[in-house]
């Protein structure tokens, strides 16, 4: 019996330990200033490749994840939709359309590496 207690203490101990593994993703607050800037560059950088006229922006930040590499690697889960602005007309604020079949809404995850001591900043991916 003593043994079976022994043995639920250790694998407890290994899976509580498994949550926080050295340079692995960590959870943080989008108010974080370095998460705020790489989702804004994903966020360019997403609309400046996508095929629409229309500017793409998000609507709920889902979860942000932070690695320490070589700089910071940020893994960001967001909800985006399209606006009524066009690509490139000189509009700072762009709301999305209220009409969700316009708004055309779908889930996205960037993954931004920044070294800004380099003043290097790289989405190396994004799932649409």
């Amino acid at each position: 019996m003593m043994w079976k207690l022994v043995f639920v203490i250790i694998a407890a101990v290994s899976f509580i330990g498994l949550a926080q593994i050295p340079g692995g993703f960590t959870d943080i607050s989008i108010n974080d200033e370095g998460a705020k800037e790489a989702l804004d560059f994903a966020v360019l950088i997403h609309n400046r490749h996508s095929n629409d006229f229309y500017i793409r922006v998000v609507t709920d930040v889902i979860k942000v994840q932070v690695q320490v590499v070589d700089g910071s690697q940020y893994l960001i889960t967001v909800r985006m939709a399209r606006t009524p602005c066009r690509k490139y007309d000189a509009n700072d604020v762009c709301a999305p359309d209220p009409d969700p079949a316009w708004a055309q809404p779908y889930q996205c995850i960037f993954t931004v590496w920044s070294r800004p001591w380099i003043n290097d900043v790289r989405l190396t991916n994004q799932e649409c």
